[in-house]
């Protein structure tokens, strides 16, 4: 029999001499313990390596392997507004890139909505500037790297004329004042020295209103550009515009040189940038570009890099948008987060919604989704939640529940501000420090994810429940289970609550990994009292001993 995974690294070369039946039997043996498991069916085969996988086990560690390998599930996302994220060494030298009427603020002025610029077409707080680039990024990405993240994800840095650079002017060229193309290779190189992944933001529905199709296209009837956009009469400025914006003319994406532009030909924008080592793409008001033309695109993505990443901006219910893209950005999750933890939906509500997401759209797309709590288009968390519990408890789901969690830039600061532009201030340097609760919270659940691996790829099981939120994350590991339980209630519930989980055996204690409390498996039950305002993160406490042990034949 074989004990474990081989160590030997090299061509594995196998010749087998007899019955095709018991061939196979041996083969799919082999196959198990290079994927990590090991169905072992011997006493003298466990004795050595305690290692006992049922056939349901058997199953699941192939599926948790194939998961594990990609790192689109579960990876913990950071993301940046490149102006606002790190200062620049030499401001002064970049002046000059922001001509009047853009202004250039100073790192401790505050983001401020102002008045409309009509020389400019814009609002005067979207020609605000701080200055930062991306060289200024990369001297700040170890703060990133050790924060824990698993990938950088960049708001748009095409050039544009406006700071949030949703109104790309040239999607082949990078802002001038964030740098060059060549400045996301070394980030890229740079992340990937750190294991880490790089994803941009992609706009891809409309260009903006300066951008030289544009331009020519609106001036002249027979330009090759005409039909990229929707010009006419019938609209209300002469061509289509996104949400009736001016500035955001929309591109005709059904056709042909459209597409090859954006992401058909091998040197398209999103193939392009892909080839030159970055990782994924976000899309920007994915839900405006549709299933068949996403799906288009997706494909074209892991062509030009197999792996490779696309999450769409979609506030839609998150079924039927996988495979048309690989992930959404899961708003569903964050108004079902919110709501539970404000007391606006009871806990055994919230679960059964979580539930019926997971259910209806599947859980290896959710498994890659973004679990946004706050970002560029909402208010920040800490001004959503004002109580520290509410922060902290919904931080904790977005860590444990089944997706990617996505931090913004300074949440894990406790950085405030209301809606645009308030929201997009730029960063609190001064704030990283051991004493800010907030900043230390933050690191302390990063480094729970890290250490749990049914966090990042387990499957999920609704505990059903009634006041309180309960429920599993499993892995083919009984001592790797994860179960959740939230009180976000003003009092303290008692609920009976099944543990699903055939490998969690009797009298079993599963104290709290956050040092709340802890409860005791009965009969594959629980009977939790939870104080109120209070989360746990429980994982049961099994022994790893040579005396008697109930767990001496499972894993």
């Amino acid at each position: 029999m074989l004990h474990g995974p081989p160590q030997y690294k090299g061509p594995l070369v196998i010749r087998y001499h007899g019955s095709t039946d018991h061939g196979r039997v041996l083969l799919a043996a082999l196959l198990t313990i290079l994927a990590g498991c090991t169905t072992l069916d011997t006493p003298q085969s466990r004795k050595g390596n305690r290692v006992w996988a049922n056939t349901y086990d058997e199953q699941l560690c192939a599926v948790l392997a194939a998961r594990a390998a990609d790192w689109r599930n579960g990876a913990i996302v950071y993301q940046v507004i490149v102006d606002r994220f790190a200062p620049p060494d030499d401001l002064d030298a970049k002046r000059g890139l922001y001509p009047a009427p853009k202004r250039l603020r100073g790192w401790d002025e505050l983001p401020a909505g102002g008045e409309y610029v009509a020389e400019a077409s814009v609002w005067s707080h979207e020609i605000d500037f701080w200055g930062g680039d991306l060289k200024s990024l990369c001297g700040r990405l170890e703060y990133i790297n050790q924060l824990g993240a698993d990938v950088l994800y960049l708001n748009p840095i095409h050039k544009a004329y406006t700071n949030h650079k949703y109104d790309a002017e040239d999607y082949f060229a990078v802002s001038p004042e964030y740098g060059t193309r060549e400045d996301v290779r070394a980030l890229a190189d740079a992340c990937h020295e750190r294991d880490m992944k790089l994803v941009l933001d992609g706009v891809f529905n409309h260009t903006g209103r300066r951008a030289a199709w544009f331009q020519d296209a609106i001036a002249d009837a027979k330009s090759p550009y005409r039909d990229w956009y929707y010009i006419g009469d019938e609209y209300k400025f002469g061509y289509r515009a996104w949400a009736n914006v001016a500035n955001l003319p929309e591109l005709r994406l059904e056709n042909p040189a459209v597409q090859a532009r954006i992401y058909g030909d091998a040197d398209s924008v999103v193939q392009g940038y892909l080839r030159e080592g970055v990782d994924g793409w976000r899309l920007d008001v994915a839900f405006d570009i549709g299933f068949v033309i996403l799906r288009q695109l997706t494909e074209a993505a892991h062509y030009a890099k197999a792996g490779s990443l696309v999450v769409g901006e979609i506030w839609n219910y998150p079924e039927e948008w996988s495979p048309s893209v690989d992930a959404v950005m899961n708003f569903h999750a964050r108004e079902i987060i919110l709501n539970v933890v404000n007391g606006e939906v009871s806990g055994g509500q919230a679960g059964r919604m979580l539930d019926g997401m997971i259910a209806d759209a599947g859980l290896e797309p959710i498994l890659k989704s973004w679990i946004i709590l706050d970002n560029h288009d909402t208010p920040r968390l800490a001004t959503v939640l004002p109580k520290q519990w509410q922060r902290r408890m919904a931080q904790a789901l977005q860590f444990t529940m089944p997706g990617s969690p996505c931090v913004y830039y300074g949440t894990e600061l406790g950085m405030e501000g209301r809606g645009d532009p308030e929201m997009r201030a730029p960063m609190r340097w001064d704030l990283v420090d051991e004493t800010n609760a907030d900043y230390v919270w933050t690191r302390g659940l990063i480094k729970l994810r890290q250490e749990n691996r049914a966090l990042r790829i387990g499957d999920f099981r609704l505990l059903p429940s009634e006041k309180l939120l309960a429920f599993m994350r499993r892995t083919d590991r009984a001592a790797q289970t994860i179960v959740v339980i939230v009180n976000a209630t003003d009092d303290t519930v008692t609920e009976l609550l099944p543990l699903r989980e055939s490998k969690l055996m009797n009298w079993d204690t599963l104290p709290d990994l956050l040092g709340n409390g802890c409860t005791q498996a009965v009969s594959g039950t629980t009977r939790a009292t939870v104080p109120p305002h209070t989360i746990w993160i429980l994982r049961p406490a099994i022994a790893d001993t040579d005396e008697y042990s109930p767990y001496k034949r499972v894993q």
